[in-house]
């Protein structure tokens, strides 16, 4: 376990380094003048004089590898500077707005869950049925359906015309239901496949007809073994879409104007707010980072496999 998480560590440092550089030099490169959106906040007339003479005090005419550097060395001491336009410290910024997106990002699972499994395994349990064909096409549909658009939907039946829900904001937990769904609907769709061909192919093992040889009840083989059997190819294909539905996150926030990071950092493209995106980027490789390295520790507890191999080694 020490092994792997040290692992992780050192290719988180690598990929931070990666990206930050690359992200670093990307939106020095983007069209647009930061010092231009920051004195024209109040829509005054500025002389190129004031223009240059922000750049120059903000570094923005040093060598970009100064600049980097610069932000490097800040960021090592957990300092990621105060936004262009606001003035406030990046970090505050950011963690004023995880909360909201942490609370989207679970409601979302937690109806893919609702979604994925039972119909993932009904589909499984009985191939070629009904339940199996509403299964698919729920998969296909889900699948060629973008977020936004179903957002669209949801917000003008559930909003517009029987007003069950607000459209926009974070007053109640009512709030929550329009966005979770949405994004837990987009989601849903890739899992209940994966589930139902992980299934079948769990029900067709051999410890599964050893199982049923023994007299062993179809409910316990269903959820002490296939299912477990099942999981490890869902979550090793959960941790490669994460960054997936951290877009979804970002896309649906500003679909209802859901006051998180993924609306902050949208807002801050728009503005050129250099420190608070570079924060952002930060923000979404460390998270990352501890989902993956939570979905490779949890094989050894889902994957019989694993665990034998564990257990031969150790003798």
């Amino acid at each position: 376990m020490f092994r792997i998480i040290g692992r992780r560590l050192l290719e988180v440092v690598l990929f931070i380094l990666f990206v930050t550089f690359f992200s670093f030099l990307f939106l020095r490169l983007a069209p647009g003048d930061p010092a231009l959106t920051i004195l024209n906040v109040d829509e005054l007339n500025v002389s190129q004089e004031q223009v240059e003479a922000l750049r120059e005090d903000m570094g923005f005419n040093d060598p970009l590898l100064v600049q980097y550097g610069k932000w490097l060395l800040d960021f090592i001491q957990l300092d990621f500077g105060n936004s262009y336009i606001t003035s406030q410290p990046v970090s505050e910024m950011l963690l004023t707005g995880l909360p909201a997106t942490l609370e989207l990002t679970i409601g979302s699972l937690i109806v893919m869950l609702l979604i994925a499994i039972p119909l993932g395994s009904l589909s499984a349990l009985y191939k070629g049925s009904l339940i199996d064909h509403i299964g698919r096409y729920f998969s296909i549909i889900g699948a060629a359906v973008p977020s936004f658009w179903l957002g669209l939907i949801l917000i003008d039946v559930f909003a517009v015309k029987l007003s069950w829900f607000p459209t926009m904001g974070r007053d109640s937990l009512l709030s929550l239901v329009l966005p979770a769904v949405t994004l837990g609907l987009a989601i849903a769709g890739v899992y209940v496949r994966l589930l139902r061909s992980s299934l079948l192919d769990s029900l067709g093992q051999e410890f599964v007809r050893a199982a049923r040889a023994r007299g062993i009840a179809e409910r316990r083989i269903f959820f002490s073994h296939a299912f477990r059997y099942s999981l490890p190819p869902v979550i090793t294909v959960f941790g490669v879409s994460l960054g997936s539905l951290i877009g979804g996150v970002v896309v649906v926030e500003v679909l209802f104007a859901y006051p998180g990071v993924g609306k902050l950092v949208v807002d801050s493209i728009r503005q050129r707010d250099y420190p608070l995106i570079q924060g952002y980027i930060v923000l979404m490789a460390a998270i990352v980072f501890v989902v993956n390295t939570l979905v490779d520790l949890s094989y050894r507890y889902v994957n019989p496999e694993l665990r034998l191999k564990k257990g031969t080694s150790a003798r």
